[in-house]
């Protein structure tokens, strides 16, 4: 039993239920939800760089009498070291790097890259260079959480602002994640069980897919792992510094995606568990204060409340809720549909996903058993209940989403915590089996059987990668980039974020429909060496008929020259088009009409300049 006389003798204890309750009140009571988005925008990086500055604190006090004994390690185990080193390499070498998911990454690198120049968290949606310096003009607070984008700004902030430094994170998390992955294989079955679960997540194209890209995915298996570890270390010590890692190591994964915040419930059981076993509550000061560190993420979820457009349900259909039970029989029926495909139209892995179905029940039972002994629990198991526990409520979560099919190419990269779970429950149960070492050999045959007969060829094609053409489209706007060094071009794009993260100037449609007036401005002052516009047609299948959707038509007022155009798909057309004329009431603007100074007088000149000057930020497109 807890011994409560004492419990209450520890300042901790009420600095922990008094932050609990200014949690609440200050994430859900006391400011409204346009307010928090206010917040969240003008303070969000600096509430990542505390926390991210306590994380590693905790990190450095908890691992810092072993640090020093890591080289030794690495010289003793040479294979393993080979071992990560291979997989690390065979996973980034046969994916290209770029932009994978259209929104999600682009939307990702603007927040990093106004936290890196403005030290905001907003998405640029206008941007300008302006006599040699590229200005943010607008944007707004992303619904996606800060923690990926505020590191790709230390990044930024280090080397240098470069739109590719996303993947250039998600290239080392994923070699951060292998060792991870290792360690825990090691502590639940030794060190053949951590080669085997480093070599069975290697199967998985979908994670390749993911480390050469610019989305969150990684960070947050990177996280989950970072939490299953830092809870072993807790169940075993049960002591302030172990509690502080643990506790401050489930915030930042509750900041990198909106559902991780699920692991909180589990991992504050095992931290009870922990408080029995040790008959004391066990809190350090970051621990205690850990429900302050929740109110970015309670202040950041308003954004839902306050743009409804955010669940995008209008994106699909006819939904009228992000979550609900009647969802769940198609949700599985996706699911089944990408673990068992065979084609290699899906980013799966055949050998993970017929050894975690078997392994997956096992796995559960062995937590069920644990949870129904927690006086006679080992740390170890306890630590596995507890990130069992945060993994099922993740995919039950996703079978409740109403966009929750993991064939889908868009939302397949949802499925990655689940991969990561059949991974770990491999392990747990082929420990189970008699035999030392022939299991893990044979673990290790089957394992390397179908990385060569399946995954390796299916990442050799990636034709999971070549049916989301979107991500191809934007892979090619950056060759046009590169055939257009010079910059000093305005686009005009539905996702004007594609150019303004490379900073090229650019604008929404929205804009250029609405605002007519400034585009004849701009197109007579030469703000701009040329005026480009992106749009997307839709080639009807029967008439072959040419059709243009409202979000990329310009409008009429408009002459465009067509200059780069591809077909990603045989019922889409790509174009980028030069601005030749602008109409004007009943006259037209062309290129040889632009207005000059040729003919004005040194006065006029001179007035028009400072009339040009104080009109020309708000005049920008």
């Amino acid at each position: 039993m807890i011994d409560l006389a004492s419990s209450f003798r520890d300042r901790r204890i009420f600095a922990f239920l008094g932050s609990a309750v200014a949690a609440v009140l200050i994430g859900f009571v006391l400011i409204s939800p346009e307010r928090a988005l206010n917040i969240i925008t003008y303070g969000g990086y600096w509430m990542m760089l505390v926390l991210f500055a306590v994380a590693a604190w905790t990190w450095w006090r908890s691992l810092r009498g072993e640090v020093s004994r890591w080289p030794q390690a690495c010289r003793e185990q040479p294979g393993v070291v080979a071992l990560i080193g291979l997989c690390w390499v065979l996973l980034l070498v046969h994916e290209p790097f770029g932009f994978k998911i259209l929104m999600d990454e682009a939307m990702l690198a603007g927040t990093a890259m106004s936290m890196h120049f403005e030290k905001i968290a907003i998405v640029p949606m206008r941007g300008h260079d302006i006599q040699g310096a590229f200005e943010l003009l607008g944007g707004q607070l992303d619904k996606r959480p800060l923690l990926q984008p505020f590191l790709v700004s230390l990044l930024h902030d280090l080397s240098g602002y470069r739109p590719e430094n996303g993947w250039v994170l998600n290239a080392g998390l994923t070699l951060v994640l292998l060792i991870l992955v290792y360690r825990a294989g090691t502590r639940l079955a030794g060190r053949a069980a951590g080669g085997c679960a480093v070599a069975l997540l290697t199967t998985l194209p979908l994670l390749a897919q993911n480390a050469t890209g610019g989305g969150f995915e990684v960070l947050n298996l990177v996280m989950i792992m970072a939490v299953f570890l830092t809870a072993v270390r807790f169940a075993e010590r049960r002591d302030r510094t172990s509690v502080d890692a643990l506790v401050v190591t489930t915030v930042l994964l509750a900041l990198t995606r909106y559902e991780s915040v699920l692991f909180v419930v589990p991992v504050a059981g095992l931290i009870l568990w922990g408080w029995f076993r040790a008959a004391r509550p066990v809190l350090g000061w970051f621990a205690a204060l850990s429900p302050l560190m929740l109110i970015p993420y309670a202040l950041h979820n308003k954004v839902f409340t306050v743009r409804e457009s955010s669940w995008e349900m209008a994106s699909l259909g006819d939904f009228d809720t992000p979550f609900a039970l009647r969802y769940v029989p198609d949700n599985i029926a996706h699911a089944l549909a990408f673990f068992f495909d065979t084609s290699g139209a899906q980013s799966n892995s055949l050998i993970l996903a017929g050894l975690g179905v078997i392994a997956v029940p096992f796995g559960i039972l062995l937590m069920v058993k644990t949870l129904g002994r927690l006086k006679d629990a080992r740390p170890i198991e306890m630590a596995w209940a507890a990130i069992s526990l945060g993994f099922l409520a993740h995919t039950a979560l996703m079978m409740l989403y109403f966009w929750g099919r993991f064939d889908d190419p868009v939302i397949r990269r949802l499925s990655l915590p689940l991969n990561l779970y059949m991974v770990l429950a491999v392990i747990v149960v082929a420990k189970e089996l008699p035999g030392q070492t022939r299991k893990w050999w044979g673990l290790a045959g089957l394992i390397g059987c179908g990385f060569f007969a399946y995954s390796l060829p299916s990442m050799a094609r990636h034709d999971y990668s070549l049916d989301y053409y979107v991500a191809r489209e934007t892979a090619w706007r950056r060759e046009f980039m590169a055939a257009h060094p010079e910059k000093d071009y305005l686009v005009i794009d539905p996702n004007s974020i594609e150019w303004i993260i490379h900073q090229v100037s650019s604008t929404p449609v929205k804009r250029a429909v609405d605002d007519p007036d400034v585009m004849r401005f701009n197109w007579r002052n030469r703000t701009f060496g040329e005026m480009y516009v992106f749009q997307r047609y839709q080639i009807d299948a029967a008439t072959g008929e040419v059709q243009l959707p409202p979000e990329y038509d310009v409008g009429s007022i408009y002459t465009l020259e067509p200059v780069w155009e591809r077909r990603f798909t045989p019922f889409t057309l790509s174009r980028i088009s030069r601005i030749v004329a602008i109409a004007d009431g009943d006259s037209v603007i062309s290129v040889e009409e632009r207005s000059t100074f040729a003919e004005m007088t040194p006065e006029e000149i001179a007035a028009a300049r400072e009339a040009y000057m104080e009109n020309f930020i708000k005049l920008l497109p």
